[in-house]
């Protein structure tokens, strides 16, 4: 996410790090390299424009040029225009109605509408605890109905039972009244797309809005189309009066362009990002934690969220004491492999930690994901004693293992050595936690998500290096 972009930043502030003192011509000629940086990016011209001209304003100030550290102080300043260019903090849904609140979503076709409706639908009932019926309205591309009715059933999210043949504005009336009766909480509609922004789509659009009203009209706009993406936001804006943005495939967008872009330019919020196709790939936008990834930061609070939805605060106590006992077996590794495996990519996790992004770039993550499964191959044809013992795996045992997981000695070798590695770790970093005097069983965002070192991607980084 943002590698390109990320790569230029650097080089912008290369000239300026570690030195003492800067003068106004050093702030005018980084400045010039982060606003090139920005726009090749494909950030909005006059969003580049008024970024660098604020971070110029504050950067030539007396403070700055005499501070001790005047290459942090612009880098802060710069951080925060970002901030102040996507919006100060998350924006949450409006979901203040009398049941049902409906959301409407809406855009192009091609941007992901059917996936994330049934993402936000998880995200809603999961994280807001209410009920949700989803709406499949695209009565016009083929299989859409069906596709929103099989990701429902995945997620055991009731989906309302539209046909093709139906009109639009027949199917959401329907699907409204059945809500009402059974006293379902929210009400999610996928509308159809086309290629582009036509009339015809807009009256449709505007017969449902006016038929309903909903709480919600989010555009659900594709990343990786840069300015394009800002110009349909534009375009859906002025027809509809969106209320905020939905931006998908941010996972695979190296510039950034739309993400920066889109608060400042149509002054809607983003209100979610798509970080992957899987059905829990959809966040809530931070736009300070973006902020920090787009300048290599990271991104530890998002990292920690993830975590803690994949382990319990009982998991975290029993890994803990594990780890201050030293007996941190490979069955435990192979857990913690899974719950990796469950929160993103590993390059996308390596991403959210400070400093680590250009190993997240070292990091082929169709590779990586192959190597997980190496791994999990090798442990389970290792026996139960031999998982809780590795020091018992001599010669003739490796050869076993390595026949048993279609693997070779070499593979079963290097993860003895790094599972070793890691237990030393893992050790310190019990008794670390523990003289802290961190709760566990509180299911604090320390406790819960960093508890056990196997889960860090940090300490797994090692093993996926291209």
């Amino acid at each position: 996410m943002f590698t390109t972009l990320q790569e230029k930043l650097s080089l912008a502030f290369k000239r300026i790090r570690g030195r003492g003192s800067l003068s106004a011509a050093d702030i005018d000629a980084t400045l010039k390299d982060v606003r090139m940086a920005l726009l090749e990016a494909d950030v909005n011209f006059q969003v580049a424009k008024d970024l660098c001209s604020k971070v110029a304003e504050r950067a030539k100030g007396a403070d700055v040029l005499k501070s001790l550290t005047p290459d942090q102080q612009i880098i802060k300043f710069v951080h925060e225009e970002l901030v102040n260019a996507m919006g100060e903090g998350a924006t949450p849904l409006n979901l203040n109605a009398s049941p049902p609140a409906v959301i409407l979503l809406v855009g192009l076709q091609g941007a992901g509408k059917t996936t994330t409706a049934a993402k936000l639908a998880r995200l809603i009932k999961a994280d807001q605890k209410k009920s949700v019926l989803l709406v499949p309205a695209d009565v016009y591309r083929p299989a859409a109905i069906q596709q929103l009715k099989t990701l429902g059933a995945g997620l055991q999210i009731p989906v309302f039972d539209s046909q093709a043949t139906d009109k639009p504005l027949d199917i959401v009336m329907r699907a409204l009244r059945q809500a009402q009766g059974a006293g379902t909480e929210v009400l999610i509609i996928d509308t159809a797309g086309r290629l582009q922004i036509d009339e015809r789509l807009m009256e449709e659009l505007k017969e449902i809005v006016q038929a309903v009203p909903p709480q919600e009209i989010l555009l659900v706009g594709d990343a990786m189309t840069g300015q394009e993406a800002v110009n349909v936001a534009k375009g859906f804006d002025a027809a509809l009066s969106i209320t905020g943005l939905i931006l998908t495939k941010l996972d695979g967008d190296a510039r950034g362009g739309a993400a920066l872009s889109m608060r400042a330019v149509t002054g809607k919020p983003i209100k979610f990002i798509g970080v992957s196709e899987k059905p829990d790939g959809l966040e809530v936008f931070h736009p300070e934690r973006m902020a920090s990834r787009v300048l290599g930061m990271g991104d530890v609070m998002s990292l920690i969220e993830r975590a803690t939805q994949q382990i319990s605060p009982e998991e975290s106590m029993a890994a803990l004491k594990k780890m201050n006992n030293n007996e941190f077996g490979f069955d435990d590794f192979l857990n913690q492999l899974k719950m990796v495996r469950k929160m993103g990519s590993i390059s996308s996790l390596l991403g959210m930690i400070p400093g680590m992004d250009k190993m997240a770039a070292k990091v082929d993550p169709e590779k990586a994901e192959k190597d997980m499964r190496r791994l999990e191959a090798i442990i389970l044809s290792m026996t139960l004693k031999e998982r809780v013992t590795p020091a018992i795996i001599d010669g003739s045992r490796r050869k076993r293992i390595a026949r048993g997981s279609g693997t070779s000695v070499e593979e079963v070798n290097k993860l003895l050595r790094q599972f070793l590695e890691m237990k030393k770790m893992m050790k310190g970093m019990g008794k670390n936690l523990a003289k802290m005097g961190l709760s566990m069983a509180g299911g604090g965002a320390m406790g819960n998500g960093i508890s056990s070192g196997m889960l860090n991607p940090k300490n797994l980084s090692g093993l996926f290096k291209r």
